[in-house]
Protein backbone atom coordinates (compact mmCIF):
# COMPACT_ATOMS: atom_id res chain seq x y z
CA UNK A 1 0.00 0.00 0.00
CA UNK A 2 1.46 3.49 -1.36
CA UNK A 3 1.46 6.35 1.89
CA UNK A 4 0.10 9.39 0.97
CA UNK A 5 2.56 12.05 -0.88
CA UNK A 6 5.31 9.16 -1.39
CA UNK A 7 4.20 8.59 -5.27
CA UNK A 8 7.07 6.99 -6.88
CA UNK A 9 9.28 9.27 -8.53
CA UNK A 10 9.20 7.19 -11.60
CA UNK A 11 5.40 7.09 -11.59
CA UNK A 12 3.81 8.83 -14.95
CA UNK A 13 2.81 11.88 -14.24
CA UNK A 14 -0.15 13.13 -15.55
CA UNK A 15 -1.30 16.14 -13.61
CA UNK A 16 0.78 19.30 -12.22
CA UNK A 17 -1.33 21.01 -9.32
CA UNK A 18 0.38 24.50 -8.62
CA UNK A 19 -0.50 26.81 -5.57
CA UNK A 20 0.61 30.50 -4.72
CA UNK A 21 0.16 30.81 -1.54
CA UNK A 22 -0.14 34.82 -0.06
CA UNK A 23 1.86 33.90 2.91
CA UNK A 24 4.61 31.31 4.00
CA UNK A 25 2.56 30.04 7.13
CA UNK A 26 -0.61 29.23 5.32
CA UNK A 27 1.78 27.94 2.30
CA UNK A 28 2.92 25.39 4.89
CA UNK A 29 -0.45 24.51 6.10
CA UNK A 30 -1.85 23.86 2.36
CA UNK A 31 1.28 21.47 1.65
CA UNK A 32 0.31 19.46 4.83
CA UNK A 33 -3.66 19.65 4.07
CA UNK A 34 -3.40 18.66 0.14
CA UNK A 35 -1.17 16.08 1.05
CA UNK A 36 -3.23 14.52 3.50
CA UNK A 37 -6.24 14.65 1.24
CA UNK A 38 -5.50 12.74 -1.48
CA UNK A 39 -2.16 10.38 -2.90
CA UNK A 40 0.12 13.13 -4.68
CA UNK A 41 4.16 13.51 -5.09
CA UNK A 42 5.04 17.14 -3.17
CA UNK A 43 7.61 18.06 -6.29
CA UNK A 44 8.29 21.55 -4.57
CA UNK A 45 7.33 23.39 -1.72
CA UNK A 46 9.22 27.02 -1.01
CA UNK A 47 9.20 30.51 -0.06
CA UNK A 48 9.58 33.01 -2.59
CA UNK A 49 9.88 36.40 -2.65
CA UNK A 50 7.72 38.98 -0.89
CA UNK A 51 6.59 36.61 1.92
CA UNK A 52 4.69 33.99 -0.88
CA UNK A 53 4.58 30.84 -0.76
CA UNK A 54 4.92 28.04 -3.61
CA UNK A 55 3.71 24.55 -3.52
CA UNK A 56 3.96 22.34 -6.75
CA UNK A 57 2.50 18.64 -6.61
CA UNK A 58 2.01 16.11 -9.39
CA UNK A 59 0.32 12.72 -9.41
CA UNK A 60 -3.07 11.52 -11.40
CA UNK A 61 -5.89 14.43 -12.37
CA UNK A 62 -8.37 13.35 -9.50
CA UNK A 63 -6.17 13.34 -6.94
CA UNK A 64 -4.37 16.65 -8.10
CA UNK A 65 -7.57 17.99 -8.45
CA UNK A 66 -9.00 16.93 -4.96
CA UNK A 67 -5.84 18.29 -3.23
CA UNK A 68 -5.84 22.03 -5.03
CA UNK A 69 -9.46 22.11 -4.13
CA UNK A 70 -8.77 21.56 -0.72
CA UNK A 71 -6.24 24.23 -0.58
CA UNK A 72 -8.60 26.73 -2.09
CA UNK A 73 -11.22 25.53 0.25
CA UNK A 74 -9.48 26.44 2.77
CA UNK A 75 -10.47 29.62 3.67
CA UNK A 76 -6.46 30.96 3.51
CA UNK A 77 -5.50 33.75 0.93
CA UNK A 78 -4.13 32.16 -2.15
CA UNK A 79 -2.97 34.32 -5.11
CA UNK A 80 -3.06 31.80 -8.20
CA UNK A 81 -4.07 27.57 -8.41
CA UNK A 82 -3.99 25.40 -10.81
CA UNK A 83 -4.45 22.21 -12.24
CA UNK A 84 -2.60 21.81 -15.33
CA UNK A 85 -3.52 18.10 -17.53
CA UNK A 86 -1.77 15.84 -19.39
CA UNK A 87 1.47 18.24 -18.25
CA UNK A 88 4.72 18.67 -20.15
CA UNK A 89 6.90 16.05 -18.80
CA UNK A 90 9.72 18.50 -19.51
CA UNK A 91 8.37 20.98 -17.05
CA UNK A 92 7.98 18.12 -14.16
CA UNK A 93 11.25 17.36 -14.94
CA UNK A 94 12.63 20.71 -14.78
CA UNK A 95 10.64 21.24 -11.13
CA UNK A 96 12.40 18.08 -10.05
CA UNK A 97 16.45 18.52 -10.95
CA UNK A 98 16.84 21.37 -13.52
CA UNK A 99 17.50 20.40 -17.38
CA UNK A 100 20.79 21.18 -19.59
CA UNK A 101 20.91 22.77 -23.04
CA UNK A 102 22.87 21.26 -25.65
CA UNK A 103 22.49 24.10 -28.11
CA UNK A 104 20.52 27.58 -28.70
CA UNK A 105 19.28 28.39 -31.65
CA UNK A 106 16.76 31.27 -30.83
CA UNK A 107 15.59 32.43 -27.64
CA UNK A 108 12.28 33.59 -26.41
CA UNK A 109 12.22 35.03 -22.55
CA UNK A 110 8.75 35.39 -21.29
CA UNK A 111 7.93 37.63 -18.37
CA UNK A 112 4.99 36.86 -15.71
CA UNK A 113 3.38 38.86 -13.13
CA UNK A 114 3.44 36.32 -10.47
CA UNK A 115 4.54 32.77 -10.48
CA UNK A 116 1.44 30.62 -11.18
CA UNK A 117 0.15 31.91 -14.11
CA UNK A 118 3.77 31.97 -15.76
CA UNK A 119 4.30 27.82 -14.68
CA UNK A 120 1.03 27.30 -16.76
CA UNK A 121 2.13 29.44 -19.67
CA UNK A 122 5.54 27.74 -19.60
CA UNK A 123 3.39 23.88 -19.69
CA UNK A 124 1.29 25.25 -22.31
CA UNK A 125 3.92 26.31 -24.54
CA UNK A 126 6.04 23.79 -24.56
CA UNK A 127 2.97 21.34 -25.64
CA UNK A 128 2.23 23.36 -28.20
CA UNK A 129 5.57 23.73 -30.81
CA UNK A 130 9.12 21.96 -30.79
CA UNK A 131 10.92 23.67 -28.33
CA UNK A 132 12.47 23.40 -24.91
CA UNK A 133 12.52 24.68 -21.43
CA UNK A 134 16.24 26.38 -20.91
CA UNK A 135 14.96 28.13 -17.58
CA UNK A 136 12.42 28.97 -15.58
CA UNK A 137 12.77 31.49 -12.56
CA UNK A 138 10.05 31.13 -10.22
CA UNK A 139 9.54 34.17 -7.84
CA UNK A 140 13.08 34.63 -5.79
CA UNK A 141 14.63 37.14 -6.05
CA UNK A 142 12.95 38.77 -8.85
CA UNK A 143 9.60 40.33 -6.22
CA UNK A 144 6.81 37.30 -6.64
CA UNK A 145 7.10 37.12 -10.44
CA UNK A 146 8.41 35.08 -12.84
CA UNK A 147 10.16 34.29 -16.34
CA UNK A 148 10.71 31.61 -18.37
CA UNK A 149 12.98 31.21 -21.17
CA UNK A 150 12.46 28.50 -24.08
CA UNK A 151 14.83 27.58 -27.07
CA UNK A 152 14.52 26.16 -30.18
CA UNK A 153 14.47 26.92 -33.61
CA UNK A 154 13.04 30.48 -34.56
CA UNK A 155 9.80 29.78 -36.19
CA UNK A 156 8.94 26.93 -32.90
CA UNK A 157 9.79 29.92 -30.23
CA UNK A 158 8.10 32.43 -32.34
CA UNK A 159 4.78 29.88 -32.02
CA UNK A 160 5.21 28.44 -28.32
CA UNK A 161 5.30 32.32 -27.24
CA UNK A 162 2.31 33.27 -29.08
CA UNK A 163 1.09 30.68 -27.04
CA UNK A 164 2.41 31.81 -23.74
CA UNK A 165 1.03 35.03 -24.59
CA UNK A 166 -2.40 34.43 -25.38
CA UNK A 167 -2.41 32.54 -21.94
CA UNK A 168 -1.03 35.02 -19.68
CA UNK A 169 -3.33 37.87 -20.75
CA UNK A 170 -3.22 40.50 -17.76
CA UNK A 171 -0.55 38.72 -15.63
CA UNK A 172 1.94 38.79 -19.10
CA UNK A 173 4.79 41.86 -18.24
CA UNK A 174 7.05 41.05 -21.89
CA UNK A 175 8.01 38.20 -24.76
CA UNK A 176 11.53 38.71 -26.09
CA UNK A 177 12.47 36.57 -29.26
CA UNK A 178 16.21 36.81 -29.52
CA UNK A 179 17.42 34.70 -32.69
CA UNK A 180 20.85 33.79 -32.92
CA UNK A 181 21.32 35.43 -29.51
CA UNK A 182 25.77 36.10 -28.48
CA UNK A 183 27.42 33.28 -26.61
CA UNK A 184 27.55 35.39 -23.75
CA UNK A 185 23.57 35.86 -23.75
CA UNK A 186 23.26 32.53 -23.48
CA UNK A 187 25.83 31.02 -20.71
CA UNK A 188 24.25 33.65 -19.03
CA UNK A 189 20.81 32.57 -19.34
CA UNK A 190 21.20 28.42 -19.71
CA UNK A 191 23.10 26.26 -17.33
CA UNK A 192 25.10 23.93 -19.30
CA UNK A 193 25.01 24.96 -22.68
CA UNK A 194 28.23 24.09 -24.64
CA UNK A 195 28.16 26.99 -27.76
Amino acid sequence: MQNRGNMKKNQEIDTLGVVESATIAAGVALTDTMLKVADVELLQATTICSGRYMIYISGDCAAVTAAVQAAEGSGRKILGSYVLSNVSPELVSFLRKGTVVKEVESLAVVECRNVSSGIAAADKALKSSAVCLARLVTGQGINGKSYFVISGDVASVGEAAKVAESVLGKNLIEVVIIPQPHASVVRSLVKGVRL
